[in-house]
């Protein structure tokens, strides 16, 4: 079995801007949304109290309005994801739609989850951050363009220089973020690195 694992060289779509700093994963996906078996569904409660009122009726938010309710690239400012190392908040992100996250700063342990997604978090200035949340807010069906190879990021008339972190670059351009398929598409090796191990029971004696 050979391991079917897409590279991810770029991505591309509509962008939502979500702005404020120290967004923490309980802002992106509430503690009492994550008592699931699996992830399936999450995607509805991302930014959940920050989207509705106590009676689930809608708030001000950028995800709820309509122009952005298609968009796959999140605009972030800085130290996005900080707070619990939950995996579920990119999973809420991702069902909910977002396929690459780009801001000032990412929390490490949020931006390893997100890899382990195949979701790029790029990384750009300030500046640079400011300017496209502002042009994303004017222009809500506008393409960017994510160059994970080269760290570049084409909006509008404008191709600007972002950072990716190397080695999540290689691993997402190399196809080789999805470690769970890399081991069960060799786990062949893997067992028989196993066997070779004194304190792995293989058998369960």
């Amino acid at each position: 079995m050979s391991a079917e694992i897409p590279e991810v060289e770029s991505v591309s779509g509509t962008g939502v801007a979500i702005r404020g700093n120290d967004i923490d994963t309980d802002q992106v996906i509430p503690a009492r949304f994550m008592k699931v078996v699996t992830f399936d569904g999450l995607g509805q409660f991302a930014f959940f109290d920050q989207r509705f009122t106590d009676g689930d009726e809608e708030k001000d938010h950028p995800m709820n309005e309509p122009a952005h309710r298609e968009a796959s690239v999140m605009v972030v400012n800085a130290n996005f994801g900080c707070g619990s190392s939950r995996e579920h908040a990119p999973q809420a992100l991702m069902r909910w739609g977002i396929d690459a996250l780009i801001g000032e700063s990412f929390a490490e342990i949020f931006a390893g989850n997100c890899l382990a997604l195949g979701i790029p978090t790029v990384e750009a200035d300030e500046e640079t951050i400011e300017d496209l949340q502002s042009w994303v807010e004017a222009n809500p069906d506008g393409e960017i363009e994510i160059d994970v190879a080269s760290e570049t990021v084409t909006y509008g008339d404008r191709t600007v220089d972002v950072s990716v972190d190397e080695a999540q670059r290689r691993a997402l351009v190399d196809g080789v973020w999805d470690t769970t398929a890399l081991m069960k598409a060799n786990a062949g090796e893997v067992r028989r690195t196993a066997e070779e191990l004194p304190y792995v029971d293989l058998d369960g004696d």
